[in-house]
Formats: C-alpha cells, sequence, structure tokens
C-alpha cells in the first residue's frame, strides 16, 4: 500500500510502527452546532480509510476527538442560556444522529478534551520545563505560551517560514507574547467562563494542546496516521507537531493524512463564510447513501464542488446499481433450477468477475483511491447488465450472476456502500421524495390494478399505471407478480 504524506509531499510505502498494526488519529469536531457536509466529507474519508486498513488485515486503533470546550461553544451556550457542558453533549448527540444516518462508524476510541485536562497539564509543564514555553501572568492567574522559535522545525508540515510569519505578524496582536507567531498552551481564566485549577492558577487549555495529549495518551507518543481536513494543516497540525515532538523528543506521526475541501462556486464551504449547508438540510432531499457515494466517487484529496446536479448524479448512479441487483435477484430466481447450460457466452463478465477484487485493491491500495475503485464496481454492473440483455439461462448462468452479486455486495461493504436491498432503497426514496405515498398505499394501488387486469378492465389498469408513474412511482410487471420503485428524472 501506498500513502499520501503531507509532510514529504509525496506518496510513500505505509510501513507501520509495529508490524501488522495501525495507530491513527483524526481531529474531530468542536461541538457547537450542527455539523455541515465539509464535516461529512472529513468523516467519512476517514471512516473509508479505517474500514479498508482492517479490509487489509492491520489490527487498527482509530481515535478521533470532540473539542467540548472552546470559544464558540461558550459563545453558544450564552446565546442560547445553557450551560457550557450542555451545550457541547447536545452536539455531540446531534453528530451521532448524523454520522449514524451517514453510516460513519465509531471511532475505537473518542476521546473528549474535558476527560484529559489532567494529561494537558502534564504536557505543558513538561514543556515549561524542557524550556519550549512559558507563563505570562494575567491577574491572579497565567496563561501559559509555546515558544515557536525554540523549536527548529517549525512550518516544515505547512511549508511556512518562521521569518515570513513574523514578519507578516502584528506584535500589537498581544503583546504578552514573546513572540507574535507562539501560541496558546493554556489560557487564563476569565470571569464567566469554564476553568480548572492548575499550577498556573485558574484556566483551561489552548486548542492545540488538547489534541497532543490525547494522542500520546491513547496511541502513544509516535503514532502512525495522523489526519483531518486541509484547513487544520497550518496552525493547527503544524502545532500539533511542535508542541508534541518538542515534548517527547520524537517524531510524533509517520504519515500526514488531509483530505480537500467541499466547495461551492470554488470556494471552501465553511460556517465563517456563511457557505453551508448542514448535513440534516442536505438529508432532508437525499438518501444517507447518496451523500456517502458522492463524497468517495472522488479522490479524497480532490476538492469537491457542491451541488444538486452532483448529488442528482449520485442518485442516479446508485440506482442503476440497485436496479442491477434487482434484476440479478430475479434472474436467479427464475433460472437457479432450470436445466442446462447457458447458450449465451460468459467469458467477458467471467473475465471480469476474476480479477476484479485485485483490481479494487490495486485502486484503494494507490492512496485509498475511491474514486478508482467505485468506477471499477460500476464497470462490473455495466458488464452484468450486457451479459442480462443477452438473456442468458441455466443453473451455470444463474451461478455467474451469484457470484457476480457476491463480488458487487462484498467489495461495496468494504466502503460501506450497496448494504440495502433494492426494496429498501426504493423504500427510503419515497421519503427523501417527498412523494405522498406510502409503501401499503402503493400496494393497494397495484392490487387495485390487478383487480381490473383480471376483469379485463384495461382502461382502469392502465389509469391506475398512469397516476403512479405521474406521482412519481414506475410499475414493472414480472411473472410472479408487479413490483414498483421510485422514477428516477
Amino acid at each position: 500500500m501506498r500513502i499520501y504524506n503531507s509532510m514529504t509531499g509525496s506518496k510513500e510505502e505505509l510501513v507501520p510502527l509495529q508490524p501488522g498494526k495501525i495507530t491513527m488519529y483524526a481531529c474531530g469536531v468542536t461541538v457547537y452546532d450542527r455539523c455541515h457536509i465539509g464535516h461529512a466529507r472529513s468523516a467519512i474519508v476517514f471512516d473509508v480509510i479505517s474500514r479498508y486498513l482492517r479490509y487489509k488485515g492491520f489490527e487498527t486503533t482509530f481515535a478521533r476527538n470532540f473539542t467540548d470546550v472552546d470559544d464558540k461553544i461558550i459563545k453558544r451556550a450564552n446565546e442560547e442560556n445553557m450551560a457550557w457542558d450542555a451545550v457541547a453533549q447536545k452536539y455531540i448527540d446531534e453528530y451521532y444522529l448524523d454520522m449514524d444516518m451517514l453510516g460513519v462508524a465509531r471511532a475505537d476510541i473518542e476521546p473528549r478534551a474535558t476527560e484529559h485536562i489532567e494529561e494537558m497539564i502534564d504536557v505543558i509543564s513538561g514543556l515549561i520545563e524542557k524550556g519550549f514555553a512559558y507563563a505570562v501572568a494575567e491577574g491572579d492567574n497565567s496563561s501559559v505560551y509555546f515558544a515557536v522559535e525554540k523549536f527548529a522545525d517549525y512550518g516544515k508540515l505547512s511549508k511556512k517560514d518562521l521569518d515570513d510569519l513574523l514578519s507578516g505578524a502584528r506584535v500589537s496582536v498581544d503583546e504578552r507574547k514573546k513572540s507574535p507567531a507562539d501560541f496558546a498552551l493554556w489560557k487564563a481564566s476569565k470571569e464567566g467562563e469554564p476553568f480548572w485549577e492548575s499550577p498556573w492558577g485558574k484556566g483551561r487549555p489552548g486548542w492545540h494542546i488538547e489534541c497532543t495529549a490525547m494522542a500520546i495518551k491513547h496511541l502513544g507518543e509516535s503514532i502512525d496516521i495522523h489526519g483531518g481536513g486541509a484547513d487544520l494543516t497550518f496552525p493547527h497540525h503544524e502545532n500539533e507537531i511542535a508542541q508534541s515532538e518538542a515534548y517527547t523528543g520524537k517524531p510524533f506521526a509517520r504519515y500526514w493524512v488531509h483530505n480537500g475541501f467541499i466547495t461551492i462556486d470554488k470556494e471552501k464551504m465553511s460556517k465563517s463564510l456563511g457557505n453551508f449547508f448542514t448535513i440534516r438540510e442536505v438529508l432532508a432531499k437525499y438518501d444517507p447513501e447518496v451523500i456517502r457515494l458522492f463524497v468517495i466517487s472522488s479522490h479524497y484529496r480532490s476538492p469537491i464542488e457542491f451541488s444538486n446536479e452532483q448529488l442528482r448524479d449520485a442518485e442516479a448512479t446508485l440506482d442503476r446499481f440497485y436496479t442491477t441487483i434487482s434484476r440479478m435477484d430475479d434472474f436467479a430466481a427464475k433460472s437457479g433450477d432450470a436445466a442446462g447450460k447457458s447458450g449465451v457466452n460468459p467469458t467477458a463478465l467471467d473475465a471480469m468477475l476474476s480479477g476484479f477484487r485485485n483490481s479494487f485493491e490495486s485502486a484503494m491500495d494507490d492512496d485509498f483511491n475511491s474514486a478508482l475503485a467505485i468506477g471499477h464496481l460500476f464497470e462490473l454492473v455495466r458488464e452484468i447488465n450486457r451479459y442480462l440483455d443477452m438473456k442468458p439461462s441455466g443453473r451455470d448462468a444463474a451461478a455467474l450472476i451469484t457470484r457476480a452479486k457476491e463480488t458487487l455486495t462484498e467489495t461495496g461493504a468494504v466502503l460501506n456502500l450497496f448494504g440495502r436491498t433494492p426494496h429498501q432503497w426504493n423504500v427510503s426514496l419515497l421519503k427523501v421524495r417527498n412523494i405522498p405515498l406510502s409503501e401499503a398505499a402503493i400496494e393497494e394501488k397495484i392490487s387495485e390494478r390487478k383487480a381490473a387486469r383480471d376483469s379485463k378492465d384495461w382502461a382502469k389498469a392502465d389509469s391506475v399505471r398512469k397516476a403512479l408513474d405521474e406521482g412519481g412511482i414506475i410499475l414493472e410487471d414480472k411473472k410472479d407478480g408487479t413490483t414498483w420503485k421510485v422514477k428516477i428524472a
């Protein structure tokens, strides 16, 4: 396997610190609001990476944190007239609702910043002892800053030059710091804010130190993979590296992995810009699997342009998949007990199936190229449909189609895609398309049409079909009865 390392700017062979084992840390969300689609991308990307590492046989320990104390959380608590920790819990619960719908599995370890204050104080104390940090009195309490100029390799991840950073900074921003580039490890307590006791008085941690303390406690002083959105490269990840390596004297992470942005009109989606959609808003219009496919149909490092057109394309692609599954199920039911061999040459489909898992893994082994892997899946779908269009028959053909379905669903499961039945997919579409018909009501209409056909009332039968079609429901007559599906525009 090869993985793109943001530190070196190149793809490298994935060689874990311990053979057969992977430790991975991804920066989670600050819980002061519902998540937007940009957050969904990062969560889905690292979910896919974690799933694939396990599929490849690595004993994987994945940690993803919650930042549950922060200026934004305190501000939201004041706005909603709630306790700050109640706000944090509220939006942690909202996060889980979103992620469960998107098929994002729980990480193995999901630490909260406020549960690790003692570990943060230990790291900060160690940095002061080693001369990498200093305290600045603020009334009865003190803040602690990391002295960036003391860490010779500062800027090695983001490729930023410290002299350039200093020349572009305004010292007047915070004259208490020795250098304008220094960043807070501990913040002295302010009136009305949450605080913890520390050697520097009452205060709370800075943002960057949280991830260092949690990663070291749960995964060790050196980890295999550290990741997050590209916007975290600087300053967050750069500062994590500085404080972690200054504290331990060891490399913090072997591989740095960053997912690209979701953009709207070529501009990064973010709450600060106001150009964002919450996950819940998008889920009101689209099935969760559509969002998941939309995200992983692009390489994780590439930007994705968010639009209804892109989501409709993903929806249509999923519908083709489930329609193909339905065709395979029908064929297997019809041909499984039929004697004889198919009169159709199965060579092309058989050859594709024989090499499919190798093709799928080759794509994913190349820096988790889910876009190429999904491309292979839908090449297989096209080949299956070509084979079925030739109207094969017999046990051999049924066995080949059964094998094709197993290959599709097993490899799709690695990405947590295609895990439902075609019927379940269509029931979900009823809801997100706001079609004013229940499943029971559609079945009642099908029974009504059957009765009309049985009595040779063709006009009434056609009327029922037409009414359903105009309502977005397509009927499909088969030997063993009539089924329905939602029309995809």
